[in-house]
């Protein structure tokens, strides 16, 4: 399907349209992104009258840290978002990345999408909508330019070691990203407009978040007009 782009002046506009849609959706399954954009968006979202206990909360992508870390994308959703909101603890799922064995982690984790979805083997999940940021080197969730989990095409949740930073990510991979319902990518910020470039203009780009197709699914990217300078139209 075709990617859908909108423009906006500010950031601040940039996460009420984002916070409208996540509300148009009303989505029952939610795979949260990290990262430092969208922490404005998950604490517009918990001042919003939403349907809570309807909703159910999964994370994208992890760093291998304990909960409490400040470099976990759980703690950061949950100081902004999962804490404030109403939300039912057991509507919450994630990821146990206080194990020191990555990849129990990571499958640990498959095992509980598996388990919510009811999956049969080589199924893949379906979530409503996947909220995912883009990095200054065009990775998104953590699936970053040459790492081996940019070719896995059979696990659900992975270890995937990231050389530049010495440590493991934890991820979804992308034929879960590809069987989303909803796809919503969140950039602002000059630093960002080379890679929005890159990836929306150049259709040979070989960056990671070049590469989300859903197969059955809609992509809509938000990005200020900061992110989207150096686009053409």
């Amino acid at each position: 399907m075709p990617r859908e782009i909108r423009i906006f002046d500010t950031p601040q506009q940039l996460f009420d349209s984002a916070a409208n849609e996540f509300i148009a959706l009303n989505p029952g399954t939610v795979a949260l992104s990290g990262g430092s954009t969208p922490k404005s968006l998950y604490s517009l979202l918990a001042t919003k009258n939403i349907p809570w206990d309807k909703t159910y909360f999964f994370f994208g992508d992890e760093r291998h840290v304990p909960p409490t870390d400040p470099e976990s994308n759980y703690r950061m959703a949950s100081e902004a978002l999962l804490s404030k909101a109403p939300i039912p603890p057991e509507n919450i799922f994630r990821v146990p990345a206080e194990n020191p064995d990555a990849d129990a982690a990571a499958r640990a984790y498959e095992k509980t999408v598996r388990d919510f979805f009811h999956l049969k083997p080589g199924e893949f999940p379906r979530f409503d909508l996947i909220l995912l940021g883009i990095g200054p080197d065009g990775h998104t969730a953590s699936l970053f330019p040459g790492s081996n989990g940019l070719k896995e095409k059979d696990r659900i949740f992975i270890s995937n070691p990231v050389a530049k930073f010495k440590t493991d990510r934890l991820t979804f991979t992308y034929p879960v990203l590809d069987n989303a319902a909803n796809i919503i990518l969140m950039a602002t910020g000059e630093e960002k407009a080379p890679i929005i470039q890159d990836i929306l203009e150049n259709s040979s780009s070989v960056l990671p978040a070049a590469q989300v197709h859903p197969a059955n699914g809609r992509v809509l990217w938000l990005l200020d007009r900061a992110a989207a300078s150096r686009l053409s139209r």
